[in-house]
């Protein structure tokens, strides 16, 4: 089958097509023809060799798909037939013609949604579904600040926390971005190269400060997030794009507001997770997607 290849670490122009070995479905597994796949961060800083494939995973790129179901290997108990239009949360192995997938790791795509708009649900909705309800067990009422608010999962993270009847804020890095942003229902949306958002967070929450914040950025964002975090928050860390390394009080300051650092990934998760997780949100997926316009990738 043909694949999305790269030999060297590099950017977009040391990919190409090449073939590779078709895979075949294990004990469990559904093989899904691909009709679409999506571009993740993770799926860039891989092609830069700066992100290392979790042990198992595909060396081919891609961590979400939408298609067809093409086969079954052996104990599969789901209900899916050939020809089910499914999307599917992937370790790796999206970019490819064919993929194996665990079942419990399929999601039937919605019947008003392309493939193509499926193909970009499964790792940025997860992902953003599990940072917020199973990490940060957002309340009613309460308060999240998104970084990186036009991203996919900044937009799902939006729409989730209005689902969650919360109240989302984020930051951006332009107007633009800012608008889809406030379209997707961001109670305020903040450019952060213009001026210190932590102010602007404080004046909208009335100096009390957000429960949650959702953190992909992580070192250069660190003073300002603890500052814009309210007494008892949670603050949890899914990325580092801004750095790694943080030079400061970090712990006196957290501490003075008995704030909760927690960190999650996805991708390196167990498959018993990973299911759990898939199943804890379908049904709140769907609702939101049929409530709201999904924006394409």
């Amino acid at each position: 089958m043909q694949a999305i290849c790269f030999k060297e670490p590099g950017g977009p122009e040391n990919l190409y097509l090449g073939r590779v070995p078709k895979p075949e479905p294990k004990d469990g597994e559904v093989l899904v023809k691909v009709y679409a796949t999506a571009v993740n961060r993770a799926d860039v800083l891989q092609r830069k060799g700066l992100y290392q494939v979790p042990p198992g995973a595909s060396e081919i790129l891609g961590l979400e798909a939408a298609g067809v179901v093409s086969g079954f290997g052996t104990g599969v108990k789901s209900n899916f037939k050939i020809g089910d239009k499914v999307m599917a949360l992937l370790s790796g192995g999206g970019y490819a013609q064919y993929v194996a997938v665990p079942e419990q790791l399929l999601m039937p795509v919605p019947s008003h949604l392309s493939l193509y708009d499926a193909a970009a649900i499964p790792e940025a909705w997860l992902t953003a579904y599990q940072l917020l309800h199973l990490i940060a067990h957002v309340k009613e009422g309460e308060s999240v600040l998104i970084h990186a608010g036009a991203s996919g999962v900044g937009t799902a993270a939006i729409q989730l926390t209005r689902l969650f009847c919360a109240v989302p804020l984020v930051t951006a890095g332009n107007p633009d971005k800012l608008k889809v942003a406030e379209k997707l229902g961001a109670a305020a949306a903040f450019n952060y190269k213009e001026g210190d958002f932590s102010d602007k967070v404080l004046q909208f929450t009335q100096g009390r400060g957000v429960d949650v914040i959702l953190d992909c950025i992580g070192g250069s964002f660190w003073e300002k997030n603890v500052r814009s975090l309210a007494t008892d928050g949670r603050w949890v860390l899914y990325g580092v794009m801004g750095g790694k390394a943080v030079n400061g009080d970090l712990l006196g300051k957290l501490l003075f507001k008995r704030g909760h650092l927690l960190s999650s990934l996805l991708r390196s998760r167990s498959l018993q997770y990973k299911a759990k997780l898939v199943r804890a949100s379908l049904s709140r997926l769907c609702h939101t997607l049929r409530q709201q316009a999904f924006p394409h990738h």
